[in-house]
């Protein structure tokens, strides 16, 4: 039976405050064994550009100052935030159409008035896979930071796969993992329709090409001094 739906039996019948417990537990002990190779890890504040199946990299952003990443409502969200929250990485809490604005006026005023980055999973909740929605971009926009895309990835099979739109894998421990993170993308103050799609557009581009670029190099980065 694919996990995605044993989750949610299991979620079903035992309760969603037993699920969180068993899920921060697991990433508490994830975190202990952890590995992650980051590479190209920005200096200044940015918004992180992740895809949903790699929600998991957060742990990788939370280097040199902490990030919080922006969760659904939801009962899922709840635990996913828990989980988040037992690792050392911020939440707030909202979707697209789930107190988002609230949520983002909440991202927007902490990482302009925190040493913090902020984090998105640009196709979430439900997709399209790997198709970058624009909200990052008004986020990024009115926080006054750049958007960083990142993505991480291991030829190793130490993961828990999920048969989910998004193609979500948990790394088990022992993963070697790479982040990469891409150079950031200015947004201007007052962009256009057009220019608000070309940076949508690039984000996606940038992505893809990090995530290729990645899976070709990966021994040389998993060589490479931070």
């Amino acid at each position: 039976m694919e996990l995605a739906k044993k989750f949610k039996q299991l979620k079903k019948k035992y309760g969603t405050e037993l699920m969180c417990f068993l899920v921060v537990n697991l990433f508490r002990l994830e975190k202990i064994f952890y590995k992650c190779k980051c590479i190209n890890y920005p200096k200044e504040k940015c918004m992180f550009a992740l895809w949903h199946a790699h929600q998991c990299g957060v742990f990788s952003c939370n280097l040199n100052r902490k990030t919080c990443i922006m969760v659904s409502s939801s009962q899922d969200g709840e635990i996913i935030s828990r989980a988040a929250n037992a690792v050392g990485v911020e939440t707030v809490r909202g979707s697209k159409t789930r107190g988002g604005t609230k949520a983002s006026l909440e991202l927007i005023k902490r990482i302009q008035n925190e040493d913090i980055n902020g984090a998105l999973t640009i196709d979430g909740p439900k997709g399209p896979n790997r198709v970058v929605k624009k909200g990052i971009i008004e986020i990024a926009k009115m926080a006054n930071v750049p958007i960083v895309p990142a993505v991480y990835w291991s030829p190793q099979k130490r993961f828990l796969k999920f048969n989910s739109w998004d193609e979500f894998r948990f790394p088990l421990i022992g993963t070697n993992l790479v982040m990469v993170f891409g150079n950031p993308i200015e947004v201007p103050q007052n962009p256009t329709k057009e220019e608000v799609e070309i940076i949508r557009l690039k984000i996606e581009n940038d992505l893809k090409e990090l995530y290729e670029d990645l899976k070709k190099n990966y021994k040389k980065y998993l060589k490479q001094k931070n």
